[in-house]
């Protein structure tokens, strides 16, 4: 006999034999809980895990538009604890790097120079291997970190394998880290930009852009896309569209066509000569599998997860052109690329040329990426009203002085993410891809959805079809609702280059090992279990294995679970495959484990986060940032 939740509209089907009531489902997992003692942060959660229960009833009430717009977007008023704050007392970084010379601060540093003092007042460790000290031979947070005891003298000094170690310090795991002295520099506006000015004063008078070698800039392109399509490697030749009538080609006019910029004094190579297209470091798009940058959840470690399970692609979140130009370390740390991602970009989000085009040339010169993304699909909006992302698109004009800028100033491809359009029923991105082409894009990743849907709407993969057959012979990317194998391949019968995976890879990251493979990975709760384990490692590796970098992780593996609560285990389905926009409803699963990692409670994800990271703080409290607004 089938239950209410069965025929519930927006469900996903699961066997009769797992399904359950809400109320049991929190009894058996609160029967697992008894003889724990219910702490202060059991507490804190148990709002914000009703959240979904809540947003389901706005969904039913189609009337009250109030109460809709209320559903959308993120949880803004979310509670926002610091990291550092779960520690009353911090010890000096002279004594955890055990430097020779004393504190530089004295009496007036603001953290402790007594050990012992420290010691008295430190949180218990965690565990007694520590995975930096395990993996690199030595643990660069010393007494501080949770996990001390496996590489602390008696004496309270940092223990070192020096053979490990030598070998750890001749790799370099992690790129792209901000120098200070580039810092410094930033914060002083002291770096100069040579390639974006001479770019800008093209512009500064109001005109388009390269307004005299347009047409040449275009031919440029048409040839190299007829060699292309030969599958020649050479470097095709570049020739004009007019002839004279004897039939020669106007070559010699060419040469001493006059440069884009005037120069006082000599004229130099750099004065009339351009890099072609053809020049730039060349990157093989068609038939990768992209993970999508992803916001606040892809991060590094979570890259390297998917990395391993056969993402192709992966990029760093999005960084803003502004925050990156100010020297600001925390958005600089968005573009680091760890060893694992062979093929890796950055995105930016801007919506000025003059910004974009001077932090493309400050990227190209000072870190190691394969091609670099223009963000012009971010919805949210504090990014839209100042004219970026999605706005980018209804402003062409700028649009394209940000992409032919940028394209002047870097020696790696340029990418471009784009939606279908801003408003819900009005698409543009079949106007604006042609022009993408003539700007010079060498990639285009369309998400089939506008900005006004978000994620309320099915991704529309007939009109990606269109706008594939548009923007041939450059790649384009599908990108929307892809949660199997059977999904990416209806993708790419729509003629695609490639696929994006983006939320797909938050619910289950092995996705990508399903795709290559062609199969249902019925994976057990030990195994995503494990997947965790390398994730809390990696995090402690990225952020660190102190007090301030365990909360981190915690933090960041907490948001992801937000996501991966709402995978349903092959086993456990009905109909296969599972859709992105159903409802999992209240199942029980195959053990404990798979039970509790099905539970939408946040009390419930902080109990798997302590089973990896040890109890959380006394006054710690979460919300995840993002709203599940894909339910239907």
């Amino acid at each position: 006999m089938e239950t209410a939740v069965d025929v519930e509209k927006g469900t996903a089907a699961i066997k009769q034999q797992f399904l359950t009531s809400k109320e049991k489902f929190h009894e058996f997992l609160e029967s697992g809980r008894s003889g724990e003692k219910g702490d202060g942060p059991d507490k804190d959660p148990e709002e914000p895990s009703e959240e979904p229960e809540k947003k389901r009833m706005k969904l039913d009430n189609d009337g009250d538009r109030k109460e809709k717009k209320r559903m959308r977007g993120q949880n803004k008023c979310r509670p926002h604890v610091k990291p550092q704050s779960y520690e009353d007392k911090r010890l000096c970084p002279s004594i955890i790097q055990e430097r020779e010379t004393k504190c530089f601060y004295g009496a007036k540093c603001r953290f402790i120079h007594d050990v012992s003092e420290y010691m008295s007042t430190k949180a218990e460790d965690l565990g007694e291997q520590c995975y930096l000290y395990n993996n690199f031979g030595k643990c660069q947070y010393g007494l501080t970190c949770r996990f001390a005891k496996a590489h602390t003298s008696p004496d309270l000094k940092n223990l070192v394998n020096e053979d490990l170690y030598k070998q750890a310090c001749d790799k370099e795991t992690v790129r792209n880290n901000l120098d200070k002295d580039l810092q410094k520099r930033l914060r002083k506006k002291q770096v100069p930009f040579t390639g974006a000015d001479a770019y800008l004063k093209t512009i500064s008078r109001g005109k388009k852009p390269e307004e005299k070698i347009t047409d040449k800039t275009s031919t440029e392109e048409k040839s190299t896309e007829e060699k292309s399509t030969d599958k020649t490697d050479e470097c095709p030749a570049v020739k004009e569209e007019n002839h004279n009538s004897s039939g020669e080609t106007t070559a010699d006019n060419q040469q001493t066509q006059d440069p884009p910029v005037k120069t006082i004094g000599p004229i130099t190579d750099a004065d009339i000569i351009k890099l072609r297209p053809c020049e730039k470091k060349q990157v093989d798009f068609r038939d990768k599998l992209y993970l999508a940058p992803l916001t606040t959840c892809g991060n590094l470690p979570f890259r390297r997860i998917c990395k391993r399970f056969g993402a192709d692609i992966t990029c760093g979140e999005m960084a803003m052109c502004t925050n990156l130009l100010q020297g600001q370390a925390s958005e600089w740390a968005l573009l680091k690329r760890h060893q694992s991602e062979d093929l890796f970009g950055v995105q930016l989000e801007g919506c000025f040329p003059d910004t974009m085009t001077r932090c493309a040339e400050l990227l190209n010169q000072n870190i190691d990426v394969d091609f670099v993304d223009i963000n012009s699909g971010c919805p949210i909006d504090l990014v839209y009203k100042k004219g970026g992302g999605c706005g980018l698109m209804t402003r062409t004009s700028k649009f394209e002085q940000i992409v032919r800028g940028m394209n002047s100033v870097l020696d790696v491809p340029l990418t471009v993410k784009i939606r279908t359009g801003v408003h819900q029923n009005s698409n543009i991105a079949h106007k604006l891809i042609p022009e993408l082409k003539k700007w010079g894009v060498s990639l285009i990743t369309l998400h089939g959805r506008s900005r006004e849907q978000r994620y309320t709407k099915l991704a529309d993969w007939e009109y990606i079809h269109t706008c594939s057959n548009i923007a041939a012979p450059v790649p384009l990317f599908g990108n929307g609702d892809i949660l199997s194998y059977e999904d990416a391949m209806k993708a790419r019968e729509t003629g695609v280059s490639g696929l994006m995976v983006a939320r797909g890879a938050l619910f289950k990251p092995w996705l990508f090992t399903e795709i290559k493979e062609n199969r249902h990975w019925d994976i057990s709760s030990s195994e995503r279990l494990d997947i965790l384990r390398d994730f809390t490692n990696y995090g402690l590796e990225h952020w660190g294995s102190d007090t301030q970098g365990v909360e981190k992780t915690r933090n960041f593996m907490l948001e992801w679970l937000s996501f991966l609560c709402r995978y349903i285990p092959v086993g456990l389905l009905e109909k296969l495959p599972q859709k992105i926009n159903e409802r999992p409803p209240f199942y029980m699963g195959r053990d404990y484990m798979e039970t509790l990692m099905a539970s939408q409670h946040v009390g419930d994800w902080i109990k798997i986060s302590e089973t990896l990271l040890g109890p959380v703080p006394k006054n710690f409290s979460f919300l995840p940032k993002h709203k599940a607004n894909a339910y239907k």
